[in-house]
């Protein structure tokens, strides 16, 4: 599902609106005019406007518009549009309190690779600004951890619109951890047994001279964020069958 079907960030539109439209063939931004059913003369004027500002932050690759104009439990429509341009980012830390816990890595998984920054060596604000400047940001359960923990730690302001996938998750009724939704869903970290806690471990051991701990801590960081991206497409997937395909 992409932007283009979306009608609900025009005023006087709803998601029951949005389906009728949708369930008389109106389903693309193409395809709708005065005439549409169920759709008032303010609203069509409503949608007709939003219809016309959202093609040109479209063009003009302004993502910000629709990260403010779509609800929350809606970004993920932005997806298919820029999904050659997303940044899927993960942090490890030495405990739970950003202010006095430090980030000990950063994987950034963009196109085809991934990035890992280590805290000591090229974990910078300057290259964190940088992994992070992308159209859209993915993680899971970002919004109340990675991303606080990454702005107050490193003065780095995320702005890129940020899709948490643990409430698109929730949504599906897959709950707990990013480990445990990988499970349910079967998708693969090839044996990557370490957790949250074996992280930290990791990381005092490399502090103390094991070079070995880093790379394990390091696979795991980049584990986390690699899958995000899988799990991104599965969920889209789910939620377009779900919310669109019933009513197109």
């Amino acid at each position: 599902m992409r932007v283009e079907n979306s009608f609900i960030p025009a005023p006087g539109v709803g998601e029951t609106t949005e389906r009728r439209l949708w369930e008389h063939g109106v389903t693309h931004w193409d395809d709708f005019d005065a005439s549409a059913p169920g759709v008032g003369e303010a609203t069509a004027e409503n949608v007709h406007a939003f219809i016309d500002d959202a093609r040109a932050a479209l063009d003009a690759g302004d993502t910000h518009f629709f990260a403010e104009a779509f609800p929350n439990n809606a970004l993920w429509r932005l997806y298919e549009n820029v999904a050659d341009d997303v940044a899927y980012f993960d942090i490890e830390t030495t405990g739970l309190d950003k202010r006095s816990s430090d980030v000990t890595t950063v994987s950034v998984h963009r196109g085809n690779s991934t990035k890992t920054l280590v805290r000591g060596d090229d974990l910078t604000s300057e290259n964190l600004a940088e992994l992070l400047d992308a159209s859209l940001v993915v993680s899971f359960n970002g919004k109340r951890f990675d991303q606080p923990f990454v702005e107050h730690n490193y003065d780095v302001e995320l702005d890129a619109p940020h899709l948490d996938l643990m409430y698109l998750c929730r949504r599906l009724d897959l709950t707990g951890g990013l480990k445990q939704v990988e499970q349910d869903l079967g998708i693969d970290r090839g044996g990557m047994d370490v957790d949250g806690r074996e992280a930290v471990r990791l990381w005092h051991r490399y502090e103390d001279g094991d070079e070995a701990a880093l790379d394990r801590l390091v696979e795991y960081n980049r584990y986390d964020t690699q899958n995000l991206q899988t799990l991104l497409d599965t969920v889209a997937d789910r939620l377009h069958e779900e919310v669109f395909e019933p009513h197109a």
